[in-house]
């Protein structure tokens, strides 16, 4: 596995590369890397001739400088789980080699980009569309892969894909969860022990969410989840929204939708840790 820090370096390894008719895979990540991030290079890796991982914590999808100051960073750990998987190419850019000038350039989706996330963290999926176009542009891979716990992030995506006419598939790969439930995350690292504890009961009421769902109105369901959420001590919730899966626009009722997504926010701890995750009421 080769480590490049700068990007004509890596462009001039994959030119030989693409030359010779090989395939190139992509997996964008911010580093602190997990099992969740290796599952999604594993599956890169069986699918393309060539896989290229870049880590590179991207400050213009950061709204908070604190939480860009204080994001987990580790890249000689990150390289030994990368290699451990069978990634060919890392890229580990400096800010200044990713944005040598500023990037000007404004992405907004509506409706996919605007809400929850979006109206939360106002810039955040700008930032990931200027950082992501560039790695598309950087690399030319044929697939790209995303882990659906960041799975608003997909459908912002997807949308700059069309907007841009870029020919990348992007390729959805299940979340990775504790034998707890908790989906895992670069953040978690930032848990404290007894945070960690409490952390879990975001998914299982989630999860008790689907019977409950059954015999109740998607009103009723939202309170639960979010009654239950902040009645644990240190957790609180910030929003939690349930959408149509393709539109991601709110829905009143179960039968509005055959794709029916609840996505949620919450903060754990004093600190606190921002975490989020989502479950699938109906799935066509």
């Amino acid at each position: 596995m080769k480590v490049f820090h700068k990007i004509v370096d890596l462009q001039n390894a994959l030119f030989e590369l693409r030359k010779a008719g090989k395939t190139i895979g992509l997996v964008p990540t911010m580093g602190a890397l997990h099992e969740g991030h290796a599952s999604l290079v594993q599956k890169c890796v069986a699918e393309n001739d060539v896989t290229v991982v870049s880590v590179f914590v991207n400050p213009t999808q950061f709204n908070d400088k604190n939480d860009l100051k204080n994001y987990p960073r580790d890249l000689d750990s990150d390289c030994r789980l990368l290699e451990s998987v069978g990634a060919d190419f890392v890229l580990a850019p400096t800010v200044e080699e990713m944005y040598p000038t500023p990037d000007n350039r404004f992405f907004e989706f509506p409706p996919v980009s605007t809400v929850m996330e979006g109206a939360h963290r106002p810039g955040h999926f700008n930032g990931v569309c200027q950082v992501v176009s560039r790695l598309f542009y950087i690399v030319r891979p044929i697939r790209s892969y995303f882990g659906e716990k960041d799975w608003q992030q997909i459908c912002v995506v997807k949308a700059m894909v069309n907007y841009l006419h870029l020919n990348v598939q992007i390729v959805e790969c299940p979340i990775v969860r504790e034998n707890d439930g908790l989906a895992k995350s670069s953040r978690n690292t930032l848990l404290s022990e007894s945070e960690r504890k409490i952390a879990p009961a975001i998914y299982r009421y989630l999860k008790e969410s689907i019977e409950f769902s059954k015999n109740h109105s998607m009103e009723e369901t939202k309170s639960f989840v979010v009654d239950s959420i902040n009645a644990v001590d240190g957790l609180d919730v910030e929003y939690y929204s349930i959408v149509d899966g393709n539109t991601l626009q709110d829905v009143s009722s179960w039968e509005d939708s055959n794709y029916i997504v609840g996505c949620i926010t919450v903060y754990c701890g004093k600190t606190p840790i921002r975490l989020i995750d989502h479950i699938k009421y109906k799935e066509a």
